[in-house]
């Protein structure tokens, strides 16, 4: 049939009513609003307050150092941010590929960009559909749809002739994102862009709210707790100074703001961003190494928290690509090996050679595996349709052609008069049996006729066997399933496959409950109530559209689940995007589905995804290590500010100035969170529940235990300062409380580096660690430059005598050490 295509005239008119055939592209946020969002946390209004206060002072270089703790921070989550966004670009696919399409009564070739409706697109094996469109006519076409529907099988099309009403994906429609892998086709355009089902998927993936992580739930909810106590201290301390102090009322102003700001800056918990960074950072940088790249930060540690995890049949547990599982002979099981050289060979003769085809590649795959290989001409070929259910060659063999058939069973058996009732029942009967096993059957045979086969219709066929095929699961995903299990995380099915293709798989991998399935539109026909009764129990899904995959991930976090979600395909993106997770699949996976996910593998193993629940888990056992460290540091700075106006000590005597506190926060704290975030994983870190989405970020056993630690700290450092700011000059007092603050600071790291065991043994495993030597080793060398260098003077400290220093050090010692006392009577009494 010839078609005349749309005039260059109708092409324009339809551009400028329609746009161009693209997907709008989410927006990044500026760099001025990224600066603006961390500008206006409190802790940084504080740490600029302060630094306005130096500057008016005349204390310039007391600000300047402030200032540069503030762009310190911005600089480390502008750069992770920066990393991701390029890896991200290299990801991405050819967003725009080309297409031939006939317009003025030429075939021409065009950027799929400038597609309109109504054109006629020419479609052929391996070019990815680039919009809707309804076909005209049609030879032997099939398409891989799985990245729509969750199916591997490629579905054989057909020309329109009239509506159908049975089915959403319909068998005379081409749909954007899919793939033609058999055939050629005459296709009109029906839908471009946002339009087609595919740009529908990826508007609802752009408007749908992105969910904030656990971490930030509960990081967010206690530094506001922070924020309010620190604000209600800093009136009450900025008040009781300006009271108690002597002099003029602008004196008395500064010693109350100055010394209310240092109470505030110890309270507000200014280093969680820093930890939350620095060990999310890192854990992102590790994992990158193991072919997983991090979109968003917090997700690292929310997988680690997950009890759900959904994961899409088809490219995720399956490798998406087909394989021969097995032959039979008629009702016999396991042909000999003569009969498999039969089947094998018929198979390939009836086969495309240079097919997409994944059933097709894997016969030749299996053929070439028995050394079989056909070199005879084909004289005529039978497409597949939809109507004969099979395909075949005709090959000439000097005056004998040949006939070999592939297809549906029901199909070829009765092509075949040899074949007895009682044996078309055993075929059948077998058929049956694969499909349960999750196998894919078809049936081969053959014709040999001294005269030129024409026609398929009452064939006069010999029956030679059938040949299964499987998706095979991806290596190691057995075993991957059992770790999930042992780790308290459910793993539940979802696909657009049928449901006894996907039990018989959910059998073979081990996911429980492999017997009970609910369809799509067994869904369709149930409340949320319901399902949730359901989800109690059921773990296979099949026959599902991404509307279903958002509602199961929906329900399954109403009833309190931590859920993540992994898939390839554009069908998979809203679910992605809705769970607390979304795992896509970089190699294999569709632009929509990447920019959906939180997380990509970029190898789409599944093992990644364990690998990185464990370090998940291993993060946040050491955020609350981390955050444990920091109110005990806290502690004795806090008090210091709180107890010095009681004690009369007005802002110019204070034990820690400001100043004093940015160079705790600035050099020490995130220096030892590096320490810290180096911890290795609790050996039964793979074999405990996850934790509660109600369970607190700081439990009370861990708080009492920070505030013991601080009020002793405290004891030691401040009342050093205070014994040598009665018997010497306040410098001298000072150096001295703040070595025992350094010094004790570095012990506690080591010491809180874990629950159970000693330090000295934390300390042996990462002996080796260079990193954690570098920064022990620069911890010290801060503090000896900062005494016994002139910026002491800059500082308002003093040096010490070697005989002070060596007190200092063993006060630290007894400051800190005094836990490990109690790690060994703990462990005592448990015995």
């Amino acid at each position: 049939m010839a078609y005349k295509g749309l005039t260059d005239v109708e092409v324009r008119e339809r551009q400028e009513k329609y746009g161009m055939n693209e997907l709008y592209k989410k927006k990044k946020h500026s760099i001025f609003k990224k600066l603006l969002e961390v500008i206006t946390e409190p802790m940084f209004i504080l740490l600029i307050l302060a630094a306005t206060i130096y500057f008016v002072l005349g204390e310039a270089r007391d600000g300047a150092i402030m200032l540069v703790f503030v762009f310190g921070m911005i600089s480390i989550e502008t750069i992770q941010e920066w990393k991701t966004d390029k890896t991200l670009k290299a990801l991405k696919e050819l967003s725009s590929p080309k297409v031939r399409v006939i317009r003025n009564g030429i075939e021409v070739e065009i950027d799929s960009l400038y597609l309109v409706p109504d054109d006629i697109m020419i479609l052929y094996e391996g070019i990815k559909i680039p919009a809707d469109g309804i076909i005209m006519d049609t030879l032997g076409l099939c398409v891989d749809e799985s990245s729509l529907t969750g199916e591997s099988e490629g579905k054989w099309k057909k020309a329109f002739i009239k509506e159908e009403a049975d089915e959403y994906f319909k068998a005379y429609c081409c749909y954007a994102g899919t793939i033609c892998i058999q055939g050629k086709a005459y296709v009109k355009v029906t839908n471009i862009g946002l339009n087609t089902e595919y740009g529908k998927i990826a508007d609802s993936v752009l408007n749908e709210k992105a969910q904030k992580t656990l971490l930030e739930k509960q990081t967010s909810k206690l530094v506001k707790i922070c924020a309010i106590l620190a604000g209600i201290l800093f009136l009450v301390v900025g008040i009781l100074t300006f009271i108690i102090s002597k002099g003029t009322i602008k004196n008395r102003f500064i010693d109350g703001i100055l010394s209310g700001i240092t109470l505030a800056m110890a309270m507000i918990p200014e280093e969680f961003p820093v930890i939350l960074t620095i060990f999310l950072s890192m854990g992102a940088w590790r994992l990158a190494k193991k072919n997983s790249l991090v979109k968003k930060l917090p997700a690292v540690e929310t997988l680690g928290a997950v009890s759900v995890l959904c994961v899409d049949k088809t490219g995720t547990i399956t490798e998406n690509k087909m394989e021969v599982s097995e032959v039979s002979y008629k009702i016999n099981s396991f042909p000999n090996e003569d009969e498999k050289k039969e089947i094998a060979k018929i198979s390939l003769m009836a086969s495309i050679k240079d097919s997409f085809d994944s059933m097709e590649i894997a016969i030749l795959n299996y053929a070439s595996n028995l050394d079989i290989n056909i070199e005879d001409k084909i004289v005529h070929s039978f497409p597949f349709t939809n109507e004969t259910k099979m395909m075949g060659n005709v090959y000439q063999v000097e005056d004998k052609y040949t006939l070999a058939v592939k297809g549906a069973c029901e199909t070829i058996i009765e092509l075949c008069p040899s074949l007895s009732p009682d044996d078309k029942e055993n075929i059948n009967k077998l058929v049956k049996e694969y499909s349960l096993k999750g196998l894919r059957v078809l049936a081969v045979a053959k014709e040999v006729s001294s005269e030129i086969i024409d026609t398929l219709e009452t064939r006069n066929m010999e029956f030679v066997g059938l040949i299964t095929f499987v998706d095979p699961e991806r290596k190691g995903i057995k075993e991957n399933i059992l770790k999930c299990y042992n780790a308290g995380i459910r793993v539940v099915m979802i696909t657009g496959d049928n449901g006894d293709t996907a039990g018989a798989i959910a059998k073979k991998i081990g996911i429980k409950n492999y017997d009970k399935c609910i369809t799509g539109s067994e869904l369709n026909e149930m409340t949320d109530e319901e399902l949730k009764t359901k989800l109690n129990y059921v773990n296979i899904f099949s026959r599902v559209i991404p509307e279903h995959k958002m509602r199961i991930v929906k329900c399954l976090q109403e009833l309190g689940e931590v859920v993540a979600m992994t898939g390839d395909g554009v069908n998979d993106a809203p679910a992605l995007k809705k769970a607390d997770i979304g795992i896509a699949m970089g190699k294999h996976g569709s632009d929509v589905a990447r920019e959906a996910a939180d997380l990509v593998l970029l190898d789409d193993n599944f093992n990644t995804i364990v690998s990185t629940v464990e370090d998940g888990r291993r993060i946040y056992d050491n955020i609350k290590k981390a955050i444990g460290y920091v109110f005990t540091i806290h502690i004795p700075i806090a008090l210091a500010s709180l107890i010095a106006p009681m004690l009369n000590i007005t802002s110019e005597f204070l034990f820690l100035l400001p100043l004093h506190v940015v160079l705790l926060e600035l050099l020490i704290d995130p220096t030892c969170s590096i320490v810290l975030e180096r911890q290795p994983a609790e050996p039964d870190i793979m074999n405990r529940s996850p934790r509660k989405i109600t369970d607190s970020l700081i439990k009370k056993s861990l708080l009492f235990k920070s505030i013991i630690q601080g009020l002793v700290l405290f004891m030691m450092s401040f009342g050093s300062y205070y014994y040598y700011y009665q018997i010497s000059d306040v410098y001298t007092a000072r150096s001295f409380g703040l070595t025992i603050l350094f010094l004790g600071n570095l012990f506690l790291v080591n010491v809180n580096s874990s629950d159970k065991e000693f330090a000295i043994t934390s300390f042996k495993k990462l002996l080796k660690d260079k990193v954690m030597w570098i920064t022990n080793i620069l911890t010290i060398l801060c503090l000896v430059i900062i005494i016994y260098t002139p910026l002491n003077n800059i500082l308002k400290l003093d040096p010490l005598t070697p005989l002070e220093l060596l007190v200092a050090v063993i006060f630290a010692v007894i400051s800190v050490f005094w836990i490990e006392i109690y790690k060994l009577f703990k462990k005592r009494i448990k015995k």
